[in-house]
């Protein structure tokens, strides 16, 4: 005799908080760190240079909040100077993506009704 197990519905975690997860710490390495809480970009370092220091140099991140979701692929999928190469799939960054879109245009709990 066969007893099914029960399974629930629901996931383990939302999609909103996997997107969340994977944001904050996709392969050990945060994307919040230099983009920003809600990837609105920021200043991740700052020196200064001439002969005399005179010359304030600021390295900043940019705002990924308006970015489209090809855009986002492209960008995680090449090599860049200073950024990571994260390995992530197209799956994961659509959840970032998602994730970053909801945060920046809704609250949370709406975001987890639909």
């Amino acid at each position: 005799m066969i007893i099914p197990l029960c399974i629930s519905a629901e996931d383990f975690i939302s999609h909103y908080e996997y997107g969340q997860m994977l944001y904050n710490n996709p392969r050990g390495v945060s994307c919040a760190k230099c983009h920003g809480s809600k990837g609105e970009g920021e200043v991740i370092a700052s020196y200064t240079e001439g002969e005399h220091n005179e010359t304030k140099v600021d390295i900043t991140s940019p705002d990924i909040t308006k970015v489209s979701l090809d855009t986002m692929i492209k960008a995680l999928n090449s090599q860049h100077k200073i950024m990571p190469r994260y390995y992530l799939t197209n799956d994961e960054i659509q959840t970032i993506y998602d994730y970053i879109q909801k945060t920046n245009n809704k609250e949370k709990d709406e975001y987890e009704e639909e």
